[in-house]
């Protein structure tokens, strides 16, 4: 995904060189200055030694102890999940709430006059082209994991229950249960699903990529995580505390990532069984990531203008269609008028929604809300540097208006075609979908519209191809921060983690399979929760120290 569009012939200059009156951290630090740079055979490798070698030792102890130990790991996932949700929800929640009060206090204030690059740089990509580039970080797996899963769940245990005036109330019913007003749940169906696609994941996002964009187009540092802390840290950031901030960072993403293609795997198997009639289960499963992971290496090795880059726009086009193909022949009507009537619920349950404290739907905050928060940050460092890449140019105000609202507005958008697609059906009699696993949801629900079979395979090449883009994407990510913030590293690097990437989605799914995938994402979502919040108070501190646009 990173650099996924050449720009324009003004952007073709180094985008580390400012463009106008920056306040630049003079520092002696040298990209690249603890690395290693050996030849192992044909192989070339320049690696930060420290931050490599630990997380990569790390990282491989962990799929050997999960394959070995598979039996005996596999409760202990379901112990470590239920534990960090249920006494860290407010945690999580809580810390949510921040970054986007962060970013709105940004958009308003003063500091929203800082230019990205200088006082007169200006953008590398056209308003269109940023625009499509921030609407394909918000397309993934698990858009189409949960874009009928997750309203048509929300929506049929709210409807299941009683009112909460009554004082009775249905299990992950969000804010309640609605006692069987269709209506009801639908909009709190809705808005508990926009709460979790909308304003607060890509606040999160939004933090780590204007710190790492500023640090790195104004403060002239690495672009990597540690240099957001430069502020706080001083030359400190290059030794021990920066390392230990990188190496989070590095995990953080990896099992982020694996409990995205370990998701991915478990639907493509769903949609090839409900096709072909292969097996389910872990074997089929595991199949799929190995297979899927050396497609992945192949667009590793073929790089990103030949790899990434052409996937993506296939997988863009091929999702258009199909969203497109819902909205013609679904509910049309219901669709297009749901669009802003959901975006109205949400607004209207966003303050319960996201309170922190007091809650007595836990079941739907600490299983829903504090694993998907987790799961968000895990990820930020991986979604966070693609939008800096492609945000030089921007003032704070407009990136963080743009960042918040453009992918948000699409996940709306989709969760609405799909979401009230599943639930109209629900309600003409069609309930199927919202009884089989999660899985196979969506497929159970392309499966009353026209052209099934189609549509579905269709769905399974989306899965598939969204797995490899973000298993090629995440490997480069991840590489960054392991060299040190080099950005041209040379591929082994990028093999190696690709591969370890897929490795350690297998052994989740073979150690407890989504439950242990949910139990490393939110393990690794709670210690870099608590970098992503220090980082808050170094990019205030990196940003007032800024010259600003008129």
């Amino acid at each position: 995904m990173i650099d996924d569009q050449k720009p324009s012939q003004e952007a073709e200059k180094d985008p580390m060189i400012p463009d106008g009156k920056v306040n630049p951290i003079d520092t002696d630090y040298q990209i690249g200055q603890d690395n290693i740079a050996v030849q192992v055979g044909p192989f070339g490798l320049d690696i930060h030694n420290r931050v490599f070698a630990i997380s990569g030792l790390a990282v491989i102890a962990f799929v050997l102890i999960t394959l070995i130990f598979q039996q005996q790991v596999a409760p202990l996932f379901g112990d470590l999940r239920g534990w960090l949700t249920s006494n860290l929800d407010w945690f999580f929640i809580s810390a949510a709430n921040v970054f986007v009060l962060l970013c709105l206090y940004l958009i308003f204030s003063p500091l929203g006059r800082v230019r990205l690059g200088g006082t007169e740089a200006t953008p590398d990509f056209s308003y269109l082209g940023w625009f499509s580039m921030l609407f394909a970080a918000g397309m993934g797996i698990g858009l189409m994991f949960y874009g009928v899963s997750e309203p048509l769940s929300h929506f049929s245990t709210a409807l299941g229950g009683t009112s909460l005036e009554n004082g009775v109330r249905t299990d992950w019913a969000p804010l309640g249960a609605a006692g069987g007003d269709a209506e009801l749940a639908t909009r709190l169906g809705m808005a508990a699903t926009i709460y979790h696609w909308a304003l607060h994941p890509w606040a999160i996002y939004a933090v780590l990529a204007l710190g790492l964009a500023l640090f790195s187009f104004n403060k002239g540092l690495p672009l990597t995580i540690r240099s957001v802390f430069y502020p706080l840290l001083g030359e400190r950031v290059w030794g021990w505390p920066g390392h230990v901030i990188d190496i989070l960072a590095v995990l953080a993403t990896l099992f982020g990532l694996a409990t995205s293609l370990g998701l991915g795997a478990s639907q493509a198997a769903a949609g090839l069984h409900y096709l072909f009639g292969l097996p389910e289960g872990n074997t089929t499963e595991v199949l799929l990531v190995i297979g899927i992971t050396l497609i992945a290496l192949v667009s590793v090795v073929a790089g990103l203008e030949a790899g990434v880059k052409r996937l993506s726009e296939i997988n863009m086009v091929l999702a258009a269609l199909l969203m497109l193909f819902v909205i013609i022949v679904g509910p049309t009507l219901a669709i297009v008028t749901g669009f802003f009537d959901n975006l109205l619920a949400y607004l209207q349950y966003l303050p319960a929604l996201a309170n922190p404290v007091g809650r007595e739907d836990v079941n739907f905050s600490q299983g829903w809300t504090a694993f998907y928060w987790a799961w968000w940050i895990s990820w930020s460092p991986f979604v966070g540097m693609f939008i800096a890449r492609v945000s030089r140019g921007r003032t704070v105000r407009e990136f963080l208006i743009a960042v918040l609202l453009i992918p948000s507005l699409a996940c709306v958008l989709w969760m609405t075609v799909f979401g009230t697609t599943a639930i109209t059906q629900y309600l003409a009699g069609f309930q199927d979908a919202a009884s089989v696993a999660l899985p196979l949801q969506l497929f159970t629900m392309l499966d009353v519209l026209p052209w099934a079979q189609v549509t579905s395979f269709i769905a399974i090449v989306l899965v598939v191809v969204f797995f490899i883009t973000s298993s090629d994407s995440g490997s480069l990510v991840i590489d960054t921060i392991a060299a040190g913030g080099k950005v041209n590293a040379p591929t082994p690097q990028r093999v190696f983690w690709c591969t370890f990437e897929g490795l350690v989605a297998i052994a989740l799914i073979l150690g407890g399979g989504l439950v242990a995938l949910q139990a490393m994402a939110v393990s690794t979502g709670f210690p870099f929760t608590l970098v992503l919040l220090m980082s808050c108070v170094a990019l205030v501190k990196g940003l007032a120290s800024e010259p600003r646009s008129v």
